[in-house]
């Protein structure tokens, strides 16, 4: 696995790849990788020749800067799984690289319709950063396809918006949560949470299950079945940011009467750790 922290050396490399006919598939992270960052890379091996993992911790998309601050950098131990998961490269540019003229003066780029909903309202300007650094690293490695992980529902809808809207050329392809065996979700703040705690935060999942099966078993009363598991996670020690149940296509309000694909979506903290989830519903 070639390690490079340039966009000259990365632009380089896919160039060279690029001459032989070799497609490229893309995975953006940053770091601090678990299984469900390698379950992205391994689906990325089944859809291009080569792979790509860029690890950049990116400062416009955090809200909180305490939260930056803590962000794990691991980038030795991420170093070690990527090579066992085959990656062909690993592109680690600094803040300097990325953001060469500061922040204050950079160009930054808005994707309307997700600041104003679920995690959006919950984290101003998050999405404005997570939008900015995807288009400049697609830019930047250039691939044909990129992964993305469905545990950030919104994240992925925000992305598929970006690259439609702007005429990206490069397919964007979401790929499953990857849970543990109580059903949580992988995510580098896991390991914030205590072993009582990880036991807890599994009512996250336990309750969107609940909902989607009595929502495909006819349930209709929304306005009930939000309330009731907002009650058990309140319960179960969160202090939740939203629970809601959404269009699957745009995460606008659902409408039962008309809107049948459904994305099930709640984020709430757990002591100072902030978690999501969410899962797929079809009502038709």
């Amino acid at each position: 696995m070639q390690i490079v922290e340039s966009i000259l050396s990365l632009r380089g490399q896919i160039k060279t790849w690029r001459a032989t006919g070799e497609t490229i598939a893309f995975v953006p992270t940053m770091g601090n990788l678990h299984d469900g960052h390698i379950s992205l890379v391994k689906k990325a091996q089944t859809l291009a020749d080569k792979v790509v993992v860029s690890i950049f911790v990116n400062p416009l998309q955090f809200d909180d800067k305490q939260d930056l601050a803590k962000y794990p950098r691991t980038l030795q131990a991420d170093v070690k799984k990527l090579m066992q998961a085959g990656c062909n490269l690993l592109f680690t540019p600094d803040t300097e690289v990325i953001y060469p003229q500061g922040f204050d003066s950079h160009t930054f780029v808005h994707v309307p319709g997700m600041d104003d909903k679920l995690c959006g309202l919950e984290r101003p300007g998050h999405f404005d950063g997570v939008a900015t650094v995807v288009t400049k690293l697609f830019n930047m490695v250039q691939a044909d396809v990129a992964v993305f992980g469905e545990k950030d529902y919104q994240q992925l809808l925000l992305i598929q918006k970006l690259v439609n809207d702007l005429n990206l050329p490069v397919k964007i392809v979401g790929a499953a949560i990857v849970r543990d065996d109580n059903g949580l979700a992988m995510s580098s703040r896991n390991q914030h949470l205590s072993e009582a705690q990880k036991q807890q935060a599994a009512a996250l999942y336990a309750n969107l299950l609940e909902l989607k099966q009595r929502l495909e078993s006819g349930a209709e009363d929304f306005s009930a079945l939000l309330q009731q598991a907002h009650t058990n996670l309140s319960q179960a020690g969160f202090t939740l940011d939203y629970i809601d149940i959404r269009r699957a296509d745009d995460l606008q309000i659902a409408d039962l009467a008309v809107d049948k694909e459904l994305r099930l979506l709640a984020a709430g903290r757990l002591g100072s750790v902030r978690l999501i989830d969410n899962i797929a519903c079809n009502l038709a």
